[in-house]
C-alpha cells in the first residue's frame, strides 16, 4: 500500500550557515557600530539567543536572521518568535527564539482533520511527531500533498518516504 510521511524538520547545517551569515551582516552594519550585540545558536536545545541593547536592534537582528533563512531556502515559520524579550545584565535585553522541530499534537490533529474532510480515500495517522498517510493509489497521495501545501498549519511541512 503506497504511503508517505508528513514531517517538520529543519536542516541544522543550513540554519547554522544562515545564523553565521546574519551575524557577519550585523557586525558590518553602521547602526550596530560599538554594539555589544550577540547571536548564539544552541544546536542541542534548538534555540537562538539574542542579546542586545534595545528593541530596535533586537528587531533588526530578527529581521536579518529571517531574511538570511529565506535566502538559504529555510522557512521562517520554523522560528517561534512569540516570546517577549527579558532584561539581562545591565541595560541589555535577551530574547530566546525556539526552533520548531517535529509536528506538535495540535498541528497534527489539524492536518489529519483537513485530510479526512477532503473526502479523499486515504488513511492519515499521527505517529509521534509526524503524520503518515496511506492510500491505494499514488494519485490520492499526491492530492493530499497539494492539499497540505495550500494550507497554513503554522510550521513548515516536508513530505518524505514516498513508498509504493
Amino acid at each position: 500500500m503506497p504511503s508517505f510521511d508528513i514531517v517538520s524538520k529543519i536542516d541544522g547545517q543550513t540554519l547554522d550557515n544562515a545564523i553565521n551569515t546574519a551575524k557577519k551582516e550585523i557586525l558590518n552594519r553602521y547602526d550596530f557600530n560599538d554594539s555589544k550585540s550577540t547571536v548564539d545558536l544552541d544546536k542541542k536545545t534548538n534555540e537562538i539567543t539574542i542579546v542586545t541593547e534595545n528593541d530596535m536592534r533586537l528587531k533588526a537582528i530578527e529581521d536579518s536572521i529571517i531574511s538570511r533563512m529565506m535566502k538559504q531556502g529555510l522557512d521562517p515559520k520554523a522560528l517561534d518568535t512569540d516570546k517577549d524579550p527579558v532584561s539581562a545584565s545591565g541595560n541589555m535585553i535577551r530574547k530566546e527564539i525556539k526552533i520548531k522541530e517535529g509536528i506538535d499534537k495540535e498541528a497534527a490533529k489539524k492536518i489529519v482533520k483537513k485530510i479526512k474532510d477532503s473526502g479523499l480515500k486515504v488513511q492519515a495517522s499521527i505517529m509521534e511527531d509526524q503524520v503518515r498517510v496511506q492510500a491505494k493509489k499514488i494519485d490520492d497521495l499526491q492530492a493530499v500533498i497539494s492539499l497540505c501545501r495550500g494550507e497554513d498549519f503554522g510550521q513548515p511541512l516536508q513530505y518524505i518516504n514516498m513508498r509504493n
